[in-house]
């Protein structure tokens, strides 16, 4: 997966080269640490199947002095859905909250470590976080349309802050989005009404299509589903499977039977480490770590 010069504003430093890059050209013969052997082998598993569209290269969390995620090397797999379960307080919203540099807002918060967007380091100096975070997109546990807002305006406001379109453009990218987001049927007719008059569900694939509109790379998903009625749970369902067709999904969930409906990959984690990554299928019938098997049957969680 390529950077184009198109994006120059956002990635204006050099390529981050891989350990392998690296050691190729090392003339001294340093022989490379086992994180880097360890992320290596992720990405390579990936390759079997797709092209990462992106990787954490011993990524580290903190809360001020507190090290919440312990080293995780992950390759996500590019135009793929991937699930990351485990119990609470594992670390799994941290971890993705890390991979579009949202974790950095919270007062005393910190990472260390690499992600790759790519082959590019998101959290290089240089590298602008708002414009990154047009390209990773992000959804919440529970709506969050603007309460000031028309359903018109929820949509529209992502590619105004952007300036991603022409003003003659604005209608048909928020009928794109909303479209996207399945619920063009639903509210085409009603559009200048206030946004907080939809349904529960309504409000967030409203907040999907927020999203989409800036036409992001990566989707991460924050338990999208966990405040919805199984109806509407359903509608989301659907939503995300039809979208790996255009996006990489990585999607936090505390329902093991909805991980496996909806993804192609899993991660487990535990207490703020990486237990297993594999095929969804593969993970679920057939896991590797006793915690794992442990997890997904049900004895602890």
């Amino acid at each position: 997966m390529s950077v184009s010069g198109s994006e120059s504003a956002l990635w204006r430093g050099r390529s981050v080269p891989s350990f392998r890059e690296t050691a190729a050209s090392n003339t001294r013969g340093v022989v490379p640490t086992r994180d880097e052997i360890a992320v290596e082998l992720a990405v390579a598993r990936a390759r079997t199947a797709v092209v990462p569209a992106l990787t954490t290269y011993d990524l580290r969390a903190y809360y001020g002095s507190t090290e919440i995620l312990h080293g995780v090397n992950l390759a996500f797999p590019y135009r793929q859905v991937t699930a990351i379960i485990g119990p609470s307080g594992c670390g799994k919203s941290t971890l993705l909250r890390c991979l579009n540099r949202m974790h950095e807002l919270t007062p005393g918060a910190s990472v260390k470590g690499r992600v790759l967007l790519g082959n590019q380091d998101i959290y290089a100096p240089d590298v602008d976080p708002v414009a990154l975070r047009r390209k990773i997109g992000m959804v919440f546990q529970r709506p969050n349309p603007f309460p000031t807002m028309s359903i018109f305006d929820n949509v529209a406001a992502a590619l105004r802050w952007h300036r991603v379109v022409r003003r003659h453009e604005l209608a048909d990218r928020v009928e794109q989005a909303l479209r996207m987001a399945a619920l063009w049927d639903e509210v085409k007719d009603r559009l200048h009404e206030n946004a907080l008059g939809l349904s529960g569900g309504q409000q967030q694939r409203l907040c999907i299509a927020r999203a989409l509109a800036i036409e992001p790379e990566i989707l991460l998903m924050d338990e999208p589903a966990s405040a919805l009625d199984p109806i509407s749970t359903g509608h989301i369902e659907e939503l995300i499977v039809q979208l790996r067709s255009r996006y990489t999904v990585l999607i936090v969930t505390h329902n093991m039977q909805q991980a496996a409906r909806i993804s192609d990959y899993t991660a487990f984690m535990l207490m703020g480490e990486l237990i297993e990554f594999s095929p969804t299928a593969t993970l679920f019938t057939n896991p590797s770590d006793s915690r794992t098997e442990a997890y997904v049957t049900g004895r602890f969680g």
